[in-house]
């Protein structure tokens, strides 16, 4: 228990970790990694039922693909060109979960979903794509027109049935209609 417990605050930490691409597009206060794997994880939830694949294993996945993040940051687009991110990410996942009970198995997924080649992984990969771009939709709102290019941008990776056909819903959404179309409360 006191290897989950620690792992369990190396998680939360998560919380701290601002998703450093925005600020690229101006975002001075970006979410934080935390906060993108939570919806991601919904997105795969939904995108994994339409694809008929296993809603929890697509989850497990959206929640454990930035992990690593909490020892080695988030890195936007620019320092990874210049960084060996993708080749460390998988050695600091499996020094992560190494001593967890399930262990293995989660490095098994983490590895799956990296790899990208079974359905459930692209559905994963479509959730994380599609959850930067309702981020994106957010910002704009803000006023932060240069994430027009970021939405826009994900729709020719997007490699599901689902994935894309949620993102046709996207783009002709208000992100605030959630709440003013809500029903009257009495």
């Amino acid at each position: 228990m006191e290897r989950i417990a620690r792992f369990l605050f190396e998680v939360g930490h998560l919380k701290r970790v601002a998703r450093s691409g925005w600020w690229l597009a101006g975002v001075r206060d970006p979410e934080s990694v935390a906060e993108h794997s939570f919806r991601c994880a919904w997105i795969g939830h939904f995108l994994a039922l339409r694809e008929g694949v296993d809603p929890a294993k697509v989850m497990l996945m959206c929640l454990a693909h930035d992990i690593q993040e909490a020892r080695i940051n988030d890195h936007h687009k620019i320092s990874q060109a210049y960084l060996d991110v993708k080749g460390i990410e998988p050695k600091v996942f499996r020094d992560q979960v190494a001593d967890l009970p399930g262990g293995k198995d989660l490095r098994r997924v983490h590895d799956e979903y990296l790899a990208g080649e079974t359905l459930e992984a692209r559905v994963a990969r479509d959730a994380d794509r599609l959850e930067c771009a309702l981020q994106a939709l957010e910002y704009l709102r803000e006023g932060h027109k240069s994430c027009r290019r970021w939405f826009r941008n994900t729709e020719p990776v997007l490699t599901t049935a689902a994935g894309r056909a949620l993102f046709e819903v996207l783009a002709t959404c208000d992100p605030e209609d959630w709440y003013q179309n809500l029903p009257r409360v009495p």
